[in-house]
């Protein structure tokens, strides 16, 4: 809590104590702690939206609460699995066929409806993404809703002026608190969510953006903050929208709403972003203000966020060619359920539109919340 690290230079934390008795009238430290339970409260409303509202929403679509199909039991083959191997090569193949009298194609595609096995269905996807659409959609509107009236939504460098004692409101103080809870809520139920294989990229993506409100949180830099916030709520409720309508076996809904999220994912992550508020953090806060040691952190965390927005970008840009070009992806790149067959493989690839169903009717396509990112079978 050095001051020299986190205030500019001739500022203490004294100086933003603010009057007793006063209210939040500047940031202060301890502010971040009441995230914790909020992020718990966050976390039991999310449990009881998908149980009683996004439920009954998805049967009412017609999506079903059934899983992959399940192989024949075998006890050697189980043994395998849960004590070896839940992908057996080559060698190991030849054996178990010699041992069972199986075929060896036969084998794999056990192997395949076991691993399937442990996945989520589809009602249990289309429940945790219509929670992340929810509360996407209502926090970007209560953001674009406060900010309009914002004078530094209009004027970046009001996000400098003055600064540190720019006075804390209970409007920005619950905006900025209640998204920080939501973050820590996905951070935790990351774990206990539909595993995907960019956990870790996304894990960064979390912690960076965690790391990002928190730090802007003590040292007063909300303006700005609030600037960043909304500026990714902005396409992450399109995605979800998407997932949905995928679900529910809208194809060109889905589609549409895919297509439509990677143009305003684009524009405003390559262009709103750097141009405007790296502009900014970096040039503007430069001038008014000079640098310092977190000062360097903050910034450091924002470029962070800006290389992730480009690797997205890409792999955006990439599905959705192949969705032009060939009217198909031959392959949806973060699949959380696997094939039955090779068979199922090439219906599947045959399946037109930017998400593409397996035969077993679970997605195989399922972004997160910066999503849009899918890069390679299992």
């Amino acid at each position: 809590w050095n001051e020299r690290f986190w205030l500019p230079h001739n500022v203490t934390w004294a100086d933003l104590a603010g009057e007793p008795g006063g209210g939040l009238q500047y940031p202060r430290a301890a502010h971040v702690l009441s995230a914790f339970p909020l992020a718990l409260g966050i976390f039991a409303v999310r449990l009881l939206f998908e149980r009683f509202i996004a439920k009954p929403c998805a049967i009412n679509l017609g999506i079903q609460d059934s899983g992959p199909h399940r192989p024949q039991p075998n006890a050697i083959l189980e043994k395998v699995f849960t004590s070896i191997t839940k992908s057996p090569d080559g060698k190991r193949l030849e054996g178990l066929s010699k041992q069972l009298d199986w075929d060896v194609r036969k084998i794999q595609r056990w192997f395949r409806h076991r691993r399937n096995q442990d996945k989520p269905t589809t009602l249990t996807k289309f429940c945790e993404s219509m929670w992340r659409f929810t509360f996407y959609l209502s926090i970007f509107f209560y953001g674009i809703r406060f900010l309009w009236t914002a004078p530094w939504f209009w004027d970046t460098r009001q996000c400098w002026y003055n600064y540190p004692f720019q006075p804390l409101t209970s409007r920005l103080y619950y905006y900025y608190i209640l998204e920080l809870a939501f973050y820590w809520s996905l951070m935790f139920s990351q774990f206990t969510d539909i595993k995907r294989k960019d956990f870790l990229i996304m894990f960064v993506h979390h912690l960076a953006t965690i790391g990002l409100i928190t730090f802007s949180y003590m040292n007063n830099m909300v303006r700005v903050g609030t600037l960043v916030l909304c500026l990714h709520d902005a396409s992450d409720f399109l995605l979800e929208a998407a997932k949905l309508a995928n679900y529910a076996k809208y194809q060109r809904l889905c589609d549409a709403f895919f297509m439509l999220f990677g143009v305003v994912f684009i524009v405003t992550r390559l262009g709103i972003y750097p141009f405007w508020i790296l502009n900014t953090t970096l040039f503007e806060s430069w001038e008014l203000i000079g640098p310092y040691p977190s000062w360097w952190l903050f910034n450091g965390l924002l470029v962070t966020l800006q290389v992730l927005h480009v690797i997205w970008s890409y792999l955006i840009i990439r599905t959705a060619s192949k969705a032009l070009v060939r009217g198909k992806v031959s392959k949806d790149d973060r699949s959380d359920v696997e094939s039955s067959s090779e068979e199922e493989d090439v219906t599947s690839n045959s399946t037109k539109g930017i998400f593409s169903t397996s035969s077993n009717g679970s997605n195989r396509l399922n972004g997160h919340v910066a999503g849009g990112q899918w890069t390679g079978e299992e």
